[in-house]
């Protein structure tokens, strides 16, 4: 079996510049395979990324994700070829729908048709970066193409909940961003991608699987739960209704509602012993030892890449204690423990 790729990640509550940029070079010089940027409402990743890729020599950099909505495909397509040719190709571009709160509530862009966008957004993107002229979809003018030349090309991985849209990263995707999927249900998302890759005509290919985890590691095993409950109450009560209504979907109804009911009427980061699971499915982490063994779970599961997402203002030993717990499966040759 290959080695499970590694990248590391932050969530958005992070918002210090010198903080992300180092999180990137730290990971570099462990040898972390990946450094993901998500773009929320703080600062615009595709600038961070070019800093970051100056400050670097071997790690892939990511946007983990750009929101659909954001910016034009054209706009897109230009940030994507920049960052390839800054980092001497070592960019992926992430795409994803984002959710309802942050496209209408920060862009002022109504949230309608999440596929359809994903879609164009795609295609047109991917047109561009390969140096052809853009498929125009909504005016009849002459399609431009970029004037930067096509040096190699720039992955596209797409970030996806649903069936439908997973398919969707299996029909056109170099690769699939899940996140706060549950592990036991992967292997049906992969399902979910090769029915998407068949109707795109590509069976025989189908994208990486690149999971988005959070990760939390701490000497003490009740203190990384804590961290682990404080990921699972945040994202269930207050990010909106897009994951709570996947996990719902999924079959995990009984958990979300006992999380909801324990963070009410004010998270207070709790998940109750009723859905510990919920802790099992989504999280990685517990000891070192503990938090590569969960990790090793996700690519017996299929996974090939994991993003692993960590908590904002994580003082420097507990940030070194995170990263140097997986050095061990960087350098072993293959993903054990």
């Amino acid at each position: 079996m290959s080695r499970l790729r590694i990248g590391v990640s932050v969530m958005p509550l992070e918002n210090r510049r010198e903080a992300l940029v180092g999180l990137a070079t730290a990971a570099d010089r462990r040898g972390y395979d990946l450094f993901m940027l998500p773009e929320t409402w703080a600062y615009d990743v595709t600038v961070l990324l070019a800093e970051a890729a100056l400050k670097t020599r071997r790690i892939t950099l990511a946007t983990g994700i750009l929101g659909v909505w954001n910016r034009s495909p054209a706009t897109i397509a230009m940030a994507a070829r920049t960052l390839a040719s800054i980092s001497g190709g070592r960019f992926v571009l992430g795409l994803g729908a984002s959710t309802p709160q942050l496209v209408e509530g920060l862009h002022d862009v109504p949230f309608t048709a999440p596929i359809g966008r994903m879609r164009r957004t795609l295609t047109q993107a991917r047109a561009l970066l390969r140096g052809d002229r853009v498929p125009l979809a909504a005016t009849s003018a002459r399609p431009l193409k970029l004037n930067v030349p096509a040096d190699g090309d720039v992955p596209i991985y797409l970030a996806a909940l649903g069936d439908e849209a997973t398919r969707l990263a299996g029909e056109l995707a170099d690769g699939w961003i899940p996140f706060l999927y549950p592990l036991r249900l992967l292997r049906q998302g992969a399902e979910r991608l090769a029915e998407g890759a068949r109707r795109g005509g590509h069976a025989d290919r189908l994208p990486t699987i690149c999971a988005s985890v959070p990760a939390v590691v701490a000497a003490d095993p009740a203190r990384a739960r804590e961290g682990a409950a404080w990921f699972v109450a945040f994202y269930l009560s207050t990010m909106g209704a897009i994951y709570r209504d996947s996990l719902v979907r999924q079959g995990f109804d009984k958990e979300v509602q006992a999380v909801l009911a324990a963070n009410t009427p004010k998270p207070l980061g709790i998940v109750p012993p009723e859905a510990e699971e919920l802790l099992e499915q989504l999280i990685v982490y517990g000891t070192p030892e503990e938090a590569r063994r969960r990790l090793q779970r996700w690519h017996a599961a299929g996974a090939e890449s994991v993003g692993l997402l960590l908590r904002p203002a994580l003082p420097p030993e507990e940030l070194a204690l995170t990263l140097d717990a997986f050095v061990p499966m960087l350098e072993s040759g293959i993903a054990s423990a």
